[in-house]
């Protein structure tokens, strides 16, 4: 088992997605709306394919709607 701090919360799995853009897949989330932050390091997006995540790192995910 491994933890990943999501957005405050810890999200236990049975094994850590291998890199963000894994991480936001597992989450059904729309990379193109979202802004990442791996342990306080904002993640360029073309850079989610190749940061790799770890037990125990910190994540935050902002994500962008549109409204009126």
């Amino acid at each position: 088992m491994a933890i990943l701090k999501i957005n405050g919360e810890n999200k236990i799995f049975e094994k850590v997605p291998s890199t963000m853009k894994a991480l936001l897949e597992f989450l059904n989330v729309d990379d193109a709306t979202v802004v990442a932050e791996v342990n306080g390091q904002i993640i360029p997006r073309g850079s989610f394919h190749n940061t790799i995540l770890q037990d125990g790192h910190n994540v935050e995910l902002i994500r962008f709607v549109g409204g009126g």
